[in-house]
């Protein structure tokens, strides 16, 4: 047997609720696993089933954190679990983001709903590298309340480098203060209306439902962003995470080992694919 196939044991370490039904799970695999923002693993509940899921933020002291939509049996059974109780863990598979790409250039983050999980452990890595210049998060939710680490992000828009813009599909006002974070309503593409940015000078991550894809990554393409350069996570129906199973194909590619991570360039020669 594959011994990717077969899961190490890692603790529960702490569990954040904060935000409701979307909780950040923080494990302690028992092998240390280091994950690129992008790649994933596979979480398993002996006797119910495993998933994937990207973190949220950088491996720090063998610690691997990621938020966890409660969706189905699965999750919903990893929900009833508590600090110091045991999963099995994956991984890691998959190629992430190439954060070389972001050396000497601006960077354009777009994350829409749960998208904004992975895109925080990007997000982190350009601020630890300190190689990218300007750095403009757009982040787009359903409604005020289910927007991710809010507070993290507004605290950031105070830095220099980085500018963080809001949206939200519903509500009336927008309650609380957002500090320096613009926050709009409506769609989170609105927000590239009056983006005053260099296209030639930047590259892109997107990171979000594949809606937010077919919307968003031609939108790019025509604003002068090099196709090359706009990139697009693509998790989907992953099982095995080394390409046996066959659940992810699409366009003629693995999305768990070819991807998830794939460039416009790519995206266009896999039919359906988003």
């Amino acid at each position: 047997m594959n011994h990717a196939l077969l899961p190490i044991p890692a603790v529960i370490d702490t569990i954040d609720r904060s935000v409701i039904n979307n909780h950040i799970f923080t494990l302690r695999p028992e092998q240390s696993i280091e994950l690129v923002p992008g790649q994933f693993v596979e979480i398993s509940i002996p006797g119910v089933g495993s998933f994937p899921v990207s973190p949220c933020d950088l491996v720090r002291e063998g610690l691997i954190s990621s938020c966890i939509r409660r969706t189905g049996r699965v999750t919903e059974a990893l929900y009833y679990l508590e600090e110091g109780d045991l999963i099995g863990m994956r991984g890691p598979f998959g190629n992430g983001f190439p954060l070389s790409m972001f050396t000497g250039q601006d960077a354009l983050l777009i994350a829409g709903g749960l998208g904004m999980a992975p895109m925080r452990a990007l997000l982190k890595a350009l601020l630890d590298n300190g190689q990218t210049g300007r750095i403009i998060l757009l982040y787009g939710s359903r409604q005020p309340e289910t927007l991710l680490f809010r507070d993290e992000l507004v605290s950031l828009a105070g830095h220099s480098r980085v500018d963080v813009r809001f949206s939200v599909d519903f509500a009336e006002i927008l309650p609380g203060p957002c500090g320096d974070v613009l926050c709009r309503i409506g769609l989170v593409t609105e927000l590239l209306a009056d983006l005053d940015f260099n296209p030639r000078k930047t590259v892109s991550a997107v990171c979000g439902p594949p809606a937010l894809y077919r919307c968003v990554l031609e939108e790019l393409a025509l604003m002068g962003l090099p196709p090359a350069k706009i990139f697009a996570t693509l998790e989907r129906r992953m099982r095995c995470g080394i390409g046996e199973c066959c659940h992810c194909v699409a366009g003629g590619r693995y999305i768990c080992k070819d991807g998830p991570v794939f460039s416009l360039e790519a995206l266009r020669g896999m039919a359906e694919a988003i």
